[in-house]
């Protein structure tokens, strides 16, 4: 399951990824916001990132205006890996090199057909292990270290 969210600023391209989302019969939970008023990104930020450092959630997609302030919101979650991606390499990348969980988007940065391309080829792309699982540990003990 992928979980959702976004602030006012990412809304109408949230909505966009659920269509994409629908096509694929990929199962997702849309945590808002659930129209274009004023709202506070870090509580959108936060309720997917908690579901995907849970385990609550495979996977979450997050869209705010720039995608700046979700991924640092989304970041600050143990087990978290968000990616803030501009363009589809980046989107490859994200998945193939650091096995990002949440993928982020900027509403106001990127149009709909170029979110569509992200997002399909990050769920597409396989995490290719090896070297940059070492790294991916590295960052869990990290983690371990500073959430003891």
């Amino acid at each position: 399951m992928i979980a959702l969210g976004s602030d006012h600023g990412g809304f109408e391209l949230k909505e966009s990824v659920k269509l994409l989302l629908k096509e694929r019969g990929i199962p997702f939970e849309d945590l808002g916001t659930n129209d274009g008023n004023s709202v506070d990104y870090p509580d959108f930020g936060e309720k997917v990132a908690r579901k995907v450092s849970l385990g609550e959630a495979e996977k979450g997609v997050l869209v705010c205006g720039t995608g700046i302030g979700m991924s640092i919101v989304a970041n600050k979650f143990p087990g978290v890996r968000a990616a803030l991606v501009a363009d589809v390499y980046m989107a490859k990348m994200a998945k193939q090199h650091n096995n990002a969980n949440i993928l982020v988007l900027g509403g106001r940065v990127i149009d709909e057909n170029e979110a569509s391309e992200m997002v399909a080829t990050w769920l597409d792309t396989q995490f290719e292990g090896g070297r940059h699982q070492g790294r991916l540990d590295k960052i869990a003990a990290l983690e371990k270290e500073l959430y003891r």
